[in-house]
């Protein structure tokens, strides 16, 4: 309870030093994209299908009158992935540095290094029994009672940054499904140069705990993750690394344990045109059951390559295709296969 006290109180503080206005500052952003998707599966079976997703968000902002920002930002509507994607608030001080208060969420998943991939929609889902994470930040998980902080730039050195996340328990009961009670996290991003080339450095570390019909909290989702990115001229390369152990699912709980994901890519443009390669490697040891080390090796093997072109002003089309290696149990399945996109995004 005193957790939660104290983040509203900081929140209750904060905004009471904000003067009366009549409205916030608002801006509108979206896009969408539609194309044709193939896939051909190990199973032998084929299919072509149509893309059509779109996504409008409104961001508010304003600033008090001691020169501290607010902020949020909800969507109206979001065909991409699933939810809305709601967020809390983001309080900027005048030093720079941030606060994010209600669904904050983890500190290390905001500086996972970005990895070059493929383009477009290019994909298969493989079977839910194969659990290998192929994510960086697949360990860092947080409630909506939560905070994080953001430091200015150039914290304590020349091109760091940090930032460090808590969220607690929201009271939910624990019933047959996992409930996450509590999580924390930290990270850091540094970016320097050598010569012509712009190097940067991220990494993260995460913990949380777990309750389950009604006993203690089970075995908690924890891991770390590490990469860096260099970019020289129109060149950008990039690897990460990411180990951890992840507990998840509904009725059926799981445990993944010593999951580790490997990916490295590369990105080069040349005037409209952005070519992209990208390959990335997960692999865990799944279990049923929670608190027992799994002994079968789950594995999720990716290849992806892409073609993007500037057609105009916020508006790029994409060639892209995807091989997937899918391993369940120590055996390969027939989940995995091709997959190749072509279609275009439109964004405002």
């Amino acid at each position: 309870m005193k957790k939660e006290l104290l983040i509203a109180s900081a929140l209750v503080s904060t905004l009471g030093a904000a003067s009366v206005a009549n409205a916030v500052t608002a801006t509108m952003s979206g896009g969408y994209h539609t194309g044709l998707i193939g896939k051909s599966t190990d199973a032998g079976t084929d299919t072509t299908t149509r893309l059509s997703q779109g996504s409008f968000t409104v961001s508010l902002s304003e600033t008090t009158d001691g020169g501290v920002g607010i902020a949020s930002s909800f969507m109206l509507a979001n065909e991409s992935d699933t939810g809305l994607q709601t967020s809390g608030l983001t309080l900027t001080f005048t030093d720079g540095s941030k606060l994010d208060v209600i669904s904050a969420g983890n500190s290390a998943a905001g500086h996972d290094v970005s990895v070059p991939g493929g383009a477009g929609e290019a994909g298969l889902t493989v079977t839910t029994a194969n659990r290998a994470s192929d994510g960086l930040d697949f360990f860092a998980k947080a409630t909506a009672v939560g905070v994080e902080w953001h430091s200015p730039a150039d914290f304590m050195a020349d091109g760091l940054k940090v930032s460090a996340s808590f969220s607690t328990d929201t009271g939910a009961a624990p019933t047959a499904s996992l409930v996450l009670e509590s999580s924390w996290g930290v990270g850091a991003t540094y970016v320097t140069s050598a010569g012509d080339t712009a190097v940067t450095i991220g990494a993260g570390l995460a913990d949380s705990e777990y309750k389950i019909s009604q006993t203690a909290p089970s075995t908690g989702s924890n891991g770390f993750h590490v990469g860096i990115s260099a970019v020289t001229g129109d060149l950008t390369v990039a690897a990460g690394y990411a180990n951890g152990d992840v507990v998840s699912g509904g009725t059926t709980e799981y445990e993944v344990n010593d999951n580790t994901v490997t990916k490295v890519g590369a990105k080069y443009v040349t005037g409209d045109i952005t070519l992209s390669i990208g390959y990335s490697s997960g692999e865990g040891k799944d279990s049923t059951t929670l608190g027992t080390a799994g002994t079968t090796e789950d594995a999720k093997d990716t290849l992806a390559a892409g073609i993007s072109y500037a057609v105009a002003s916020g508006v790029t089309a994409n060639i892209g295709f995807k091989d997937i290696d899918s391993q369940n149990d120590g055996s390969s399945d027939t989940a995995g296969g091709t997959s190749w996109y072509i279609g275009a995004n439109m964004a405002f």
